[in-house]
């Protein structure tokens, strides 16, 4: 078996800023990774998540701020002497050499033995279950097993840290989904520290030890993925953590932790994240959790319905024009009437900003 990757007690970045001209992409970004942590960046285009990325790969440089691998300061070293491991999002593999090959690259580079190359790329295929393989190109693999031959050269050379730029995107749907429970595998069995850079929620939530949560270059929330599903900390977060429902309101009353709200014409009852300072307020509700019941407060005309397996999706029209994504266990159709609710600890309440 693969020996565990170089061990050190934790990663630390240091108000990191990357500026190109005049855009902030990183501004102030601290965090610290323990050793053997999965991380995962998430957020949508232009975040400025592959720009953390690569700023710890050493393929940018910082325009403020340091990076440290425990006492040693490596954001001034060259990318080749941080020996990180980095697996692209096209694989980046060579056409022309075989799996093996490709695999061995950075072994031989190092200038290590041939006897030990054979050995840790045979002891990598195995862990990746491409054992069978090793002698092929590249483009008699489908894409799953590129990807694999890729992780593997990035896992081969025992990297303190192996770096991962949206690796599933080109994937199919089925392949996606089996890759993932792939990258975890590898991740537990090498003992590596994994920094995951995604645009997918479901991604980061099942990959991931902890999220990290970006915005225009700025940490919105970092928590276990447990936490920012249940429980975001910022509506901007909400919204992408799914959150589609994210309604501007007023609050109608207040005690505590829980408060009613005034939402599409209703009145809902929910539980207060960051509490409103002026009566305005924003709601944020998943569509899995407004779904029609008796009694249901918010009175909602379907626009639209689509099955999805189990259950159907949809929008639907408040009386005040209010449009609403939901969850129906049975089916709908457009021109439906129906009477939404959900459950108050599914409410969430935040003031009227994303700051």
């Amino acid at each position: 078996m693969i020996a565990a990757a170089r061990s050190f007690r934790k990663l630390r970045l240091d108000r990191v800023s990357r500026d190109f001209g005049a855009l902030n992409a990183l501004k102030d970004v601290s965090l610290d990774v323990g050793r053997g942590e999965f991380i995962a960046l998430l957020g949508p285009s232009g975040c400025g998540k592959s720009t953390a990325l690569n700023c710890l790969a050493g393929l940018l440089p910082l325009t403020g701020g340091g990076i440290w691998l425990d006492d040693e300061r490596i954001d001034r070293l060259p990318p080749e002497r941080r020996g990180f491991g980095m697996v692209f999002q096209n694989y980046a593999l060579f056409p022309h050499m075989t799996v093996r090959k490709n695999i061995g690259f950075g072994l031989r580079m190092q200038g290590r033995a041939r006897t030990e190359v054979e050995q840790k790329v045979e002891e990598v295929l195995a862990l990746v279950r491409l054992a069978e393989q090793g002698a092929k190109l590249p483009g008699q693999l489908s894409g799953g097993q590129q990807q694999r031959v890729a992780i593997a050269r990035a896992i081969v050379i025992e990297p303190p840290l192996v770096l991962m730029d949206e690796p599933l995107s080109n994937l199919d749907a089925k392949l996606r989904l089996e890759m993932r429970a792939e990258i975890r595998r590898i991740h537990n069995s090498v003992g590596s520290t994994t920094i995951y850079v995604t645009h997918d929620q479901d991604e980061a939530l099942s990959l991931a030890d902890r999220i990290v949560v970006l915005r225009e270059g700025t940490v919105r929330q970092v928590g276990l993925p447990s936490e920012l599903y249940g429980r975001p900390a910022h509506p901007d977060v909400a919204e992408f953590m799914g959150y589609r429902n994210l309604l501007r309101s007023r609050v109608a009353a207040s005690g505590g932790e829980a408060a009613t709200v005034e939402v599409a014409g209703a009145t809902l009852s929910g539980v207060i994240i960051d509490r409103p300072a002026d009566g305005e307020a924003i709601v944020a509700i998943r569509p899995e959790d407004l779904t029609p019941r008796q009694g249901g407060p918010i009175s909602a005309t379907v626009a639209t319905a689509e099955y999805r397996g189990r259950d159907f999706y949809g929008t639907a029209l408040a009386a005040d024009g209010t449009e609403l994504f939901f969850r129906s266990e049975r089916s709908v159709a457009p021109g439906e009437t129906l009477q939404l609710g959900a459950e108050p600890s599914r409410v969430l309440i935040y003031g009227n900003g994303v700051a």
